[in-house]
């Protein structure tokens, strides 16, 4: 009656059979000490025995209770956060060559710790992302209209820090081809058509529920251009270049035309509404502005979640430890926001 539920107890806590060993172990060498007529008094088996039996219930308890707070946990976040804290404790020094007396001078312990962190992190969540937080939204897309007149295209072009460009027709849904500055410059000097000329290489579209582990497929296939993302009815949501996915592991690399999405402001930070939360998250040091069960992807769709509804500026949206206060938002969408963290015990000791 007791073998079944005994051979099932052992093969779930490998730990007892260990003990049990060391106990016959014990055991057998006080026998074999009486046979040779040394008396090991009792009492101190006993208590042995007890003293072990009891660090194994404690064990046997912690272990539940990891288990049980690792279950609350996806996979990939475990995996993460094991491996952040092993970049974390490992104490690095470097040396590096004085340019006047080629002295090795030794570099602060740690100096590239936080951005190997930050790139482990970014590797590691990059599958438990949206599209829609590490593409350009569509109002940030720079593209053609082909049925604007020649010298208006080529101002638009020449204007522009970007070398690829969608060609569309009267409106973004409408995309005709993706074409390089240069080529559509040449072929614009020599009276060429742009709408045929973009026709040539047309667009690779995606929806946005793509997992951006299979982008990275899509991507090569693309040979250097560009994704266009779009919802089930077909209605542009943005573009993903293999830049946005270098800044989704590495950082953010602004273009010329462009302002850092997260700026230092006295005690707190400037955010863009654009601004995907895992940045935001790894920047700040918080996690709980991510939450995998809800689809928010960026600062403004947190705040709107939060609120309610499309605050207006100058409204306080509190998330502890977050103290965000809207800067710039109107009746559509949050362009900026304001965020100060409220210090921590432990961070006020640190």
């Amino acid at each position: 009656l007791a073998s079944k539920p005994l051979t099932r107890f052992v093969n779930q806590h490998p730990t007892v059979v260990v003990l049990c060993l060391s106990f016959l172990l014990m055991i057998g060498l006080s026998l074999v000490a009486e046979g040779f007529g040394f008396h090991i008094p009792k009492g101190y088996l006993y208590a042995a025995i007890g003293f072990s039996i009891l660090i194994e219930l404690f064990n046997q308890i912690a272990r539940r209770n990891f288990i049980k707070q690792q279950s609350n946990q996806p996979l990939r976040a475990r995996t993460a956060d094991a491996i952040l804290r092993l970049m974390g404790g490992r104490r690095q020094v470097n040396v590096q060559a004085d340019s006047d007396n080629r002295n090795p001078v030794p570099v602060p312990e740690g100096a590239f710790v936080e951005e190997e962190r930050y790139m482990i992190n970014g590797v590691l969540s990059l599958a438990s992302r949206s599209l829609r937080g590490i593409m350009t939204p569509r109002g940030e897309i720079s593209w053609v209209d082909a049925n604007l007149s020649i010298d208006e295209i080529r101002q638009q072009l020449l204007s522009s820090p970007h070398s690829l460009f969608p060609v569309c027709r009267g409106e973004l849904d409408e995309i005709v081809g993706i074409v390089r500055a240069k080529e559509l410059l040449v072929a614009l000097e020599e009276g060429g058509n742009v709408e045929a000329i973009a026709a040539a290489s047309p667009a690779i579209v995606v929806p946005e529920t793509l997992d951006p582990i299979n982008l990275l497929g899509v991507l090569r296939r693309a040979r250097g251009s560009f994704v266009i993302v779009t919802n089930e009815f077909g209605v542009v949501q943005g573009l993903v270049t293999p830049l946005d996915v270098l800044e989704a592991i590495a950082g953010e690399f602004p273009d010329a035309d462009e302002t850092p999405e997260i700026v230092a402001d006295g005690e707190g930070w400037l955010v863009k509404g654009t601004t995907d939360l895992h940045a935001l998250s790894h920047t700040l040091g918080v996690e709980n502005v991510l939450n995998d069960e809800e689809d928010i992807a960026t600062v403004a769709g947190l705040v709107i979640s939060v609120n309610g509804q499309i605050p207006r500026a100058g409204d306080i949206i509190e998330l502890p430890p977050l103290h965000i206060t809207i800067v710039e938002a109107n009746d559509y969408r949050v362009d900026l926001v304001r965020i100060v963290k409220e210090q921590s015990v432990h961070d006020e000791d640190e």
